[in-house]
């Protein structure tokens, strides 16, 4: 599967520990990136000081789902499914 254009929903959903350049903690889950652009895209995309986590992120249909807003909601169950409590 590849992204779909505009959907940003990786960008949004999951936390993210690494640091970001303007988000030197990372960012917690339901966050907007301050890295994702007006129109949802990533303005780091393929530079040195974006995550590594960022680029080992695949779109997979069982992740991503049909739309932006599934896409939301099945990365925020993951990142609910995989937290450590």
């Amino acid at each position: 599967m590849e992204c779909r254009p505009g959907c940003g929903a990786c960008c949004i959903a999951p936390s993210i520990s690494s640091p970001i350049p303007g988000m030197p903690h990372g960012k917690p889950a339901g966050e907007r990136c301050i890295q994702l652009s007006a129109d949802k895209r990533c303005l780091i995309f393929g530079q040195p000081q974006r995550p590594p986590v960022c680029g080992g992120f695949s779109a997979d249909p069982e992740v991503c789902g049909s739309s932006f807003e599934e896409a939301v909601r099945l990365i925020g169950w993951w990142e609910q499914a995989t937290s450590v409590a």
